[in-house]
């Protein structure tokens, strides 16, 4: 059998994630490999630590990618902080708050935790009122939670877990690169984000950040593999009093003498991914923090505006709205998937479905990073009114580019030059 050369078609890509990756990042992509050890290579390795550290707004020590997908990384932060029996508690707004308390739970955590409606997210008082009751070891919580479109406040939840002795590990995969996070200020002890997303880097790369709260317990639970370990190492090993971490790959102890000047090998970096990473914060950087975050403001109004002028509703409480994501409610007797699948196959633009309760009710659009540009959002919008017209749908007519055409006049954001 004969394999065509790889073309995957063009696409705009209007989802949660992944996005459309930044043209300057597959460059980088495509620069020679150098060995994981070579001084060049680890140069890189100090530059992405520190580019990390302004992009998450904290001065920690440890600013580090952890190599797979954002799901790598929480799970790396929780297994190497959860002992077994330790308690865990974990407010659910949507489908990835689920998934903090099952890992969880599978490195035997005793999780407690509340939900809410989805579309909403919490009163951080409410969260407050358990933490001091349940007083947990851990507080897990979702920043961005792309099923809903929610954004949940930290700033105060942040302050009673330091009060209460609690860690505060937050999932930011959503949100890092795209909406404002300040890991020092607003207290987050541990913090994950993602590649795929506002960071407009391939999927494969999972950036994460901890404070010393965080590493004194890793250090209290470290053990170097027999085969890279030193006689050093095994005495202190022979010295601890707690359990070890569970995952070798996702233990970060190890990860931290691999990212420090030990240089103690663990695994071969992700050479490539690393050059994509480092590229893609350096576009963040380059465009200013605040920039950036006001860019997705900017291109969310004017979205959410010509959604509304369309005819169709907006899902979710507004007042929490996650910027990088809209949540658009399906007309009733329209049929969702039939729609996403004609605007894939007759325009090549991608949205998604939600999960779980959601799953058929709501459309997500997400406009981070790279697919943030007024062209995507203008075309995007022209194709949905041309699809749900074939669909049967009384869409007020031209209502909605018109719409975003206003607002995208109103008021002019800095838009990042492509180079």
């Amino acid at each position: 059998m004969t394999y065509k050369d790889l073309n995957p078609p063009l696409r705009t890509i209007m989802t949660p994630g992944p996005v459309e990756v930044d043209p300057r990042v597959l460059r980088a992509m495509s620069t020679p490999i150098v060995g994981q050890f070579d001084p060049a290579f680890t140069g890189i390795m100090n530059e992405v630590m520190e580019m990390l550290r302004k992009v998450f707004q904290t001065k920690n020590q440890w600013a580090f990618p952890v190599d797979g997908t954002s799901r790598s990384g929480i799970e790396a932060l929780l297994c190497s902080v959860i002992e077994p029996g330790d308690k865990v508690f974990v407010p659910i707004f949507g489908r990835f708050g689920y998934l903090l308390t099952e890992i969880c739970e599978r490195y035997g955590a005793d999780v407690h935790t509340i939900e809410c409606q989805w579309g909403e997210v919490f009163d951080p008082q409410e969260i407050t009122t358990e933490i001091k009751r349940l007083s947990p070891k851990i507080v897990a919580v979702v920043h961005g939670e792309t099923s809903t479109g929610r954004m949940q406040p930290l700033k105060e939840i942040g302050a009673s877990c330091r009060q209460e002795d609690a860690l505060l590990i937050i999932d930011a995969v959503a949100s890092v690169g795209g909406s404002d996070i300040k890991v020092d200020e607003w207290m987050i002890d541990g913090l994950v984000g993602g590649t795929q997303k506002c960071l407009s880097v391939p999927s494969g790369m999972s950036p994460l950040t901890y404070n010393e709260r965080v590493e004194k317990i890793i250090t209290s639970r470290k053990k170097v593999e027999k085969g890279i370990s030193t006689e050093e190492d095994r005495k202190k090993e022979g010295k601890l009093n707690v359990p070890i971490i569970k995952s070798n790959y996702l233990d970060l102890s190890m990860l931290q003498d691999y990212w420090s000047e030990r240089r103690l090998n663990h695994h071969t970096e992700a050479t490539s991914m690393l050059y994509a990473l480092r590229e893609g914060l350096r576009i963040v950087l380059e465009e200013g923090l605040e920039n950036r975050f006001n860019r997705h403001k900017h291109h969310e109004k004017a979205l959410v505006s010509a959604i509304q002028a369309m005819g169709l509703e907006i899902y979710g409480n507004p007042d929490c709205k996650l910027p990088t994501v809209t949540c658009v409610t399906i007309p009733e007797g329209i049929n969702g998937e039939s729609v996403r699948n004609m605007l894939l196959h007759e325009f090549g633009v991608e949205i998604a479905s939600s999960f779980g309760p959601l799953k058929g009710k709501i459309w997500r659009i997400g406009t981070m990073g790279y697919s943030c540009r007024k062209e995507n959002i203008l075309y995007t919008l022209g194709a949905l009114e041309a699809v749900l017209i074939r669909h049967g749908f009384s869409v007020n007519h031209g209502a909605a580019l018109q719409a975003a055409l206003d607002s995208y006049s109103a008021k002019t954001v800095k838009e990042p030059v492509e180079q």
